[in-house]
Formats: structure tokens, sequence, C-alpha cells
């Protein structure tokens, strides 16, 4: 099939348009877990069967999701104040460790985003957090990859206008993706066998695969 430079486009748009929504509707913080999951299974639908979820599936995917990460909005914004305190507090010398400690927590804090964003590409299907750690420990570069998406978006977020950080969301929430297709493909027993929990409102999407056709523009 010919390279058509309007599905970049459009797929830009598409991934764009996606962000501002998740990022409304992670607002109250409290949804924020049920924004990202349903974001990520339309994304994953998108990578499956090349189309993106239709805008009533979005709001199902979301209301099943709303309370089962209902917390994760809230742990994960008590863990970026901790790790901020942390830093102060070295940065003023109230507790010792200098530079040396400081590289340490920003480290570990990075690890710790970029599992969490494994969680979020994962968080279309079942038991997310226990495959995410199957897959880090089988695929240790997974989590390194991850990390990486999460710094550089980091890093453009900090020079990019504020208007544009929704934006950011959807392509960060993308590439995940992208490093979960590379990186899982090759490990899909190991993988469904830590996802099993009690049956869940909706079913598991099928492993991520790239369509052969087009995606069609419909978030």
């Amino acid at each position: 099939m010919r390279y058509d430079w309007r599905d970049t486009l459009r797929l830009a748009a598409d991934l764009a348009l996606l962000g501002i929504l998740v990022t409304l509707a992670s607002v109250p913080i409290v949804t924020a877990g049920a924004a990202f999951s349903a974001g990520s299974a339309s994304l994953e639908r998108l990578l499956t069967i090349g189309r993106w979820s239709t805008a009533a599936e979005c709001w199902a995917s979301f209301r099943t999701r709303l309370v089962p990460g209902a917390l994760a909005g809230p742990l994960v914004l008590a863990a970026a104040w901790l790790v901020a305190l942390d830093v102060i507090a070295l940065r003023r010398g109230a507790v010792p460790g200098g530079t040396v400690m400081i590289a340490a927590v920003l480290l570990a804090a990075a690890a710790a985003a970029g599992f969490a964003a494994l969680v979020a590409g994962l968080a279309a299907g079942p038991g997310a957090v226990r495959r995410a750690r199957a897959l880090v420990a089988l695929r240790p570069s997974a989590l390194v990859a991850t990390t990486g998406v999460v710094l550089i978006a980091a890093a453009l977020a900090a020079l990019v206008h504020p208007a544009l950080l929704p934006v950011l969301v959807g392509y960060a929430l993308f590439a995940v993706h992208v490093v979960l297709l590379r990186k899982s493909s090759r490990m899909p027993s190991a993988l469904e066998s830590a996802s099993r929990e009690p049956a869940s409102r909706e079913p598991a999407s099928p492993e991520p695969a790239l369509p052969r056709g087009n995606p069609r523009s419909s978030v």
C-alpha cells in the first residue's frame, strides 16, 4: 500500500485529541485511572483492528474502570508530592546526602514513572500491575524504554506552551504502546498467566498487532 502523508497527519491529530480527552477526564484526579485505562483501550483497539473506539465504547470503558482505578490518580499525585518534598529537603540540607542523594531520588522517581507508564499501557486488559511486573522481570529493557518515554515527555513539557501539554499525553501514551508492541510480542503466555484474576466486566483485548490497513479516525 502506497504511503500517504495525510494518514500520518490524521493519526497525529487523533493522538492529540486523545491526549486532550484523557487530560480533561483526569481533572478530578480520582478519574485519572479510568481515563488513562479507557484511552489505552482505545489505542489498543487501533493497533489491533485498525480503528479507534467509538464514543459509546469509550464511555462504557471509562465507566467500567471508574471504581477499580479510583486510587490511581491520588497515589501518583501523593508519590510526586513526596518526591518533591525529598528533593527540597535535600537541597536545603535538612536531610544528609546532598547531590548524590538527589540524583538517587530522581532516578528512583523516573523508574517509578516508567513503571506507571507500563501499567497505563497495559491497562486495557485485566491485571495491569501484575502484567507490568511480569514484563519487567522478563524484559527489564521495557522499563528502561518507558522511563525514556516519560523523561522525553517531561523534557518536552518544559519547553512547549502549557496549552500543548495535553497533546503530549496522547503522544506519550502512543509511544508506550509502541514499546509494548516490541517488548511483549514474544512473551504472550507469561503476560497472560500474570493477568489471571476473577472475570471482569470487560473482556481483555487480544495481543496488540500492527494493523494492515490505515487507521480510521473516530476517537
